[in-house]
Formats: C-alpha cells, sequence, structure tokens
C-alpha cells in the first residue's frame, strides 16, 4: 500500500493518546473513527477533540472552517467492527498493558480489511510480540507519537522482527503527512530510542537522591541550568508521572536486566498515591508547598558527568545493538524530549573517555549494576567518539562541521544558510550566533559567492527568536545580558554590513530575534502562513539586537513603536503593507522562490552590488549611541523581577504579571 491509497484511520481508544491522535490525522485531512469500549470514554474523547480545534482556531493556527472540517471528519464508535471495517491503516492506543493491546488486536484482526496496516503507539513494549497475536506481523510496526500529539513533532517509527520495509516507509510517510517528524528505529528494543535515554535518567536521579549522594536541587539545577535540558529531572518526573516512569522502568528491568532496577524512592511515591503534579504531590509538594522551585546556582560538575554518562552508555548500547544511528537518536531526543542538543553529541562534547571514567568511579562506589559500563561505550571512547574523532567531518575538506547553522550551495553563486534547529523552533542561542558569524565572514571573504538566501529549517519557523531557555540559564546576571545583547549585535551587524545581498526566506514563525535577523537582510520574502512581531515587551525585554534601530529605519519609526509596544503578531501582508515585506509567496514555494530571488541577484555585477550596500550604509545617521543604548538597557532588564516572571509564564504557557521591579 502507498500513501495515496489511505484514505481512512482508525484510532483506536479515546484517551489522552488516543483523541490526540486522532485530532492530528483528521487535521491533515483523513477520515477518522475514533473507538473506546464505551460511549462516555468516546464521547469524552470527541469533546476533547472539539475544545482543541476550537483552542487553535483562538490561536489563529486553524481557521474556523478547518476546524469544522476536521470535526466533521471524525467518527465517534464504539462498536469495533464500525472503526475498523473500513480503515486503510489502524493506529492503537489502548492503555499500557500488553495483555489489554494482545486482547484488542485479537478484535481487530476479526474486522480489519486484509489490506489494512497495523500500527501500535506503545512507548516500550515489544513490537513483535504484540505483532504475533495478528496474522499480518509484516504489516505490524510501532508508531509511537509523544504528549500531546498536537504539539510534539515526533513520531518513532519503529520495526518489529517481522515488519517488512514496505509498512515502514508507509508509516513514516503518514507520519510526515500529518506533520510530524519522523525517527526510524530498525529494531525492537524496550524503551525504543527517547525512552531508553531518558527514563534510565531519571531513574538515576532518584537513585543519587535515595543513596544520599545529592539533593533534588542539586540535580535539577545541574539538569536545567549547567546541562541546559528543558526541565530539571525531578519537574520532568512529575510532569509524566511517577506512576508512568516506574511502568517503563519495572518493563526495562525486566527485559534488560539488574541495571534498569527501579529506585525504592519512585516505588514508595507511588505506592502513597504521590504520582506528580496529576496528584498534587510528588517530588515536589503542588498543593501544600510551592511546586518546583529550582535555583540557578546548585549545579555540580560531577553531577553533570554522572548524568552524560549514563546517557552515554545508553546511546552506545542503542548504536551497537543497530536500533539507530547517533544522528537519528539526537534527533529523536531533540524532538521528543526537547534536548538543546542531542545526548551523542553532548557526550562527544564532554569527552567519552572522561564520561567512561566517571561511570568506573560510581561502579566503583556504589556496586551497582547500573553504573557498571558496557563493552559498546568502551569501544566507542576508544574510537573517539560517537560521530568519531573528528567529529564526522571526514570530507577531507575545510567547510567548519556547523551544528547550529547549515551552509549549502544549491544554486549558482548563492550559498543558502539555513538555521538549523527545527526541534527548537529554530530559536537563537550564543552558539548559533558564534556560527553564524563564522560562516557570514566565510562566505563574504568567497569569490565564488554573490548572494546569500536566509531561512530557517523545517515549515514551523524562520527563527522563534530568543532561545529563552538559555537566558533563564544565564540566573539574570545583568553583565552576561549586556554581553548577549552585544554578541548578537555584532552578528547580526555582520550579516547586514557584509558585500554580499543578503534574500532572508521567512516561512512560519518569525518573532522577537528572528524578526532582527530577518531585518539584517536586504530582502524579504514571506510564505502566506508567517507571523511576525516583536514581542520581547511580553518577557519584560526590548528587542536587543538591533531591532529598536533597524526596525524604525525600515518600516518607519511610527510603525515600530507600534510592532514593539503592543507585541502583537502580524501576518505577512500587513508586514509587506508596512514595508518590512517586499514578497508575499504561497507556502510550497517559499523557499524556491527565495533561492529564485538570490539567484536573480547573484547573476548581476558584485562590484555594484558591494558599493550599493556601501553607499546605503555611508548614508545613515549614526546609530552607536542608539545600540549602546540598546545594549545597557538588556542588561539592566536582565536583572528585572519582571523578566524572569515573564520566562517563567512563557515556559508554563501563562500569563505574566508584571511588578516593574
Amino acid at each position: 500500500m502507498e500513501l495515496e491509497d489511505v484514505n481512512s484511520v482508525a484510532v483506536l481508544g479515546a484517551g489522552n493518546m488516543g483523541h490526540g491522535i486522532a485530532e492530528v490525522v483528521a487535521i491533515a485531512g483523513y477520515d477518522v473513527a475514533i473507538r473506546d469500549i464505551n460511549e462516555d470514554l468516546v464521547s469524552d474523547g470527541y469533546d476533547d477533540i472539539e475544545w482543541s480545534l476550537g483552542k487553535l482556531v483562538e490561536q489563529d493556527q486553524l481557521t474556523e472552517e478547518e476546524a469544522d472540517a476536521a470535526l466533521e471528519r471524525v467518527e465517534p464508535v464504539v462498536e469495533m467492527e464500525a472503526a475498523v471495517g473500513e480503515s486503510d491503516v489502524i493506529i492503537e492506543a489502548v492503555p499500557e498493558k500488553m495483555e489489554i493491546k494482545k486482547d484488542v488486536y485479537g478484535e481487530v484482526e476479526e474486522y480489519a480489511p486484509e489490506r489494512a496496516v497495523f500500527a501500535t503507539n506503545t512507548s516500550s513494549l515489544s513490537i513483535t510480540e504484540l505483532s504475533e497475536v495478528t496474522d499480518r506481523p509484516e504489516r505490524f510496526c510501532g508508531m509511537h507519537f509523544f504528549n500531546p500529539p498536537i504539539r510534539m513533532p515526533l513520531v518513532e517509527v519503529i520495526s518489529g522482527a517481522h515488519t517488512d520495509e514496505g509498512t515502514l516507509d508507509l508509516i513514516e510517510a503518514l507520519a510526515e503527512d500529518v506533520g510530524k517528524s519522523p525517527v526510524r528505529v530498525h529494531k525492537d528494543s524496550p524503551g525504543f530510542i527517547v525512552n531508553r535515554v531518558l527514563v534510565p535518567l531519571m531513574n538515576e536521579a532518584a537513585w543519587m537522591v535515595h543513596g544520599e549522594e545529592a539533593t533534588v536541587a542539586e540535580i535539577d539545577s545541574t539538569a536545567k541550568f549547567d546541562m541546559g535540558l528543558p526541565m530539571g529531572l525531578f519537574e520532568l518526573t512529575d510532569q509524566v508521572g511517577l506512576d508512568v516512569g516506574l511502568h517503563v522502568q519495572e518493563y526495562m528491568h525486566e527485559t534488560l536486566g539488574d541495571a534498569y532496577e527501579p529506585c525504592p524512592l519512585t516505588v514508595e511515591k507511588v505506592e502513597a498515591g504521590d504520582l506528580g503534579k496529576k496528584t498534587g504531590k510528588g517530588v515536589y509538594d503542588y498543593e501544600d508547598g510551592e511546586g518546583v522551585e529550582i535555583p540557578t546556582d546548585e549545579g555540580e560538575e560531577w553531577i553533570a558527568d554522572r548524568l552524560l554518562a549514563v546517557m552515554a552508555d545508553e546511546v552506545a548500547q542503542l548504536i551497537d545493538g543497530d536500533v539507530a544511528g547517533p544522528d537519528a537518536i539526537d534527533e529523536a531526543m531533540q524532538l521528543g524530549a526537547g534536548f538543546p542538543d542531542g545526548p551523542a553529541k553532548m557526550a562527544d562534547k564532554r569527552g567519552l573517555a572522561d564520561l567512561l571514567s566517571a561511570l568506573e568511579d560510581a561502579h566503583e562506589e556504589t556496586g551497582a549494576a547500573r553504573h557498571a559500563p558496557s563493552e559498546a561505550l568502551g569501544g566507542f571512547a576508544d574510537d573517539g567518539g560517537f560521530y568519531g574523532a573528528d567529529d564526522g567531518n571526514d570530507d577531507g575538506g575545510d567547510e567548519p562541521d556547523y551544528e547550529a547553522i547549515r551552509v549549502e550551495y544549491p544554486r549558482e553563486k548563492v550559498a543558502h544558510v539555513a538555521i538549523d534547529r527545527p526541534h527548537r523552533m529554530n530559536t537563537i542561542s550564543s552558539d548559533l550566533l558564534e556560527e553564524l558569524a563564522g560562516a557570514v565572514e566565510a562566505l563574504d571573504g568567497d569569490d565564488d559567492v554573490r548572494a546569500i538566501a536566509l531561512t530557517g529549517a523545517g515549515d514551523r519557523a524562520f527563527s522563534a527568536g530568543a532561545d529563552v531557555q538559555s537566558m533563564a540559564a544565564g540566573g539574570g546576571d545583568p553583565i552576561e545580558g549586556i554581553e548577549l545583547s552585544r554578541q548578537g549585535q555584532e552578528t547580526f551587524g555582520s550579516l547586514e554590513e557584509c558585500d554580499l545581498p543578503v534574500v532572508a526566506g521567512i516561512d512560519g514563525y518569525c518573532l522577537g530575534g528572528g524578526m532582527e535577523l530577518a531585518a539584517c537582510a536586504d530582502m524579504r520574502v514571506a510564505s502566506e502562513r508567517s507571523e511576525l512581531g516583536q514581542p520581547e515587551l511580553n518577557l519584560g525585554l526590548i528587542p536587543g539586537w538591533g531591532g529598536t534601530q533597524r526596525l524604525p529605519r525600515i518600516v518607519g519609526e511610527g510603525r515600530a513603536k507600534e510592532i514593539v509596544l503592543t507585541a502583537e503578531r502580524y501576518d505577512p501582508e500587513t508586514m509587506a503593507d508596512y514595508g518590512f515585506v517586499n514578497e508575499v509567496t504561497d507556502n510550497d514555494s517559499l523557499e524556491e522562490r527565495t533561492l529564485d530571488l538570490a539567484e536573480e541577484i547573484a547573476a548581476g555585477p558584485p562590484i555594484a552590488h558591494r558599493f550599493t550596500k556601501r553607499a546605503m550604509r555611508a548614508g545613515r545617521d549614526d546609530m552607536e549611541a542608539g545600540l549602546e543604548l540598546e545594549a545597557t538597557a538588556f542588561g539592566h532588564l536582565m536583572g528585572t523581577d519582571d523578566l524572569m516572571e515573564g520566562i517563567t509564564a512563557f515556559m508554563g504557557d501563562g500569563e505574566p504579571e508584571f511588578e516593574g521591579k
């Protein structure tokens, strides 16, 4: 079966995952039957879909017509035959119990058409064992969405022992068609990729507290502010639910051995009913206490090394076992767990030899099976890392090996620079600024390049702005704020002042620092789905990378004040009227049109281009004073309570309450 043959999908299970998957599939244009064991459960799931679609309309992510059409494609049913009898793909999302899932597949097989492909949304259970309940194990695979499916981009596509390539290709294509980013898992291994790495990491954190090696505050401070993870590990544990985590730990312990023994601390809390945020108490107390409070300055280097070492060992075993390669593992952890960088790259950067030593030292101290390094980890340490000692750059050339951007040469005399952090909405970090500055300098000196096309990777964001998580990790230090502002000013300034014409292709979100970056281009093309704006004031900040100076020059002071002071988002047609966007094109043509325009300009006289840009710059008023004031103000605001309030509200999807402090 090919993707074009898929018209109808059945989703079995109307709970959080089931109704979320059904919503995603319906929005993509497929007819969806959502089924559960009684009318109440099905009705609740359908109501949840209707509510969620309404929220998407409120947030301008769907029109009312699109939401109504999606809801009309959803059919709530209880009878299994009605759900699956005419379905091309059947996605099972019932409770994470092997026996329940087996019973469901026994009934599904009775009514499903012969052509139908089965996909289970299990997060850790054996794909092979489940497939063997059916008469079509070759057309059975894992399709693991992440919670909530409407927001999380990752889908793990998992092969069982009997799955054929055509089935995997079909489910991978379906995942892409519903707007997700599939990552292929080549072997059926407990936990697959994300849970295989994440669950032992969370378990190790619990063991360190249980053994009085470290405190909750020290571990979460290390994870969030030193390692740059999106949450503290205990914060994440409470968010996921201790019972959910324990269930996966117990399965991994049963299937993989003593190294995955659950920590008694977790077991005791689950037995006491302290399951995390959903019950009001877990590791943190959300009812009688203050909830999550993570200090910014209690991180410890040895804790970071221990946690990295645990992750590195899991990565080593996954690669050595042919479950997935380092690129796939890194991508999955970025998309599914929000890691700023993948664990393989993080481990390589720290040094596998040092992490191996850290794990060996821990094993000598504790004697615990979880600290016994695998042979695979030792082998990769001997080889110089997961990507090799040269970090994977083995082409023998002088091209830099970027991590946060891509530089390609798709057209004659055109360099294509793509911000390559789609898992983070292409947000701009200090590391990205450093790489971009180096790339601009190299391209400006390259006689074979006459124009730059600048885009964001993926179709969700040109750039959604500064990486606020990295800003929060700075702990509100005004000096660091000034340095970050000046770094952005210098990098963006180098792009604006380079002799090469720059065309920015804006697709999706172009917000905050992303809009400041786009302002440095000479021309801007935007797709119809783009959203542009300077929302820094919602965080208690101001544009800090040249936005207070460049935007008024482009759209005029009145419009610039409107854009910055209201912190509103604007559609591309409005920004074209304001003079910020030169051209609006349809969504599918954005990158092609950007490259076409860059190629057209590159075909012109390079010396004339160079002098044109220099002459225009020479005629501007002095902006040094403005930049200095901007940097000083940005740095001052980094030390305010309002900034932390804005960032906290942003991360928690809440509304900030500024107090002017």
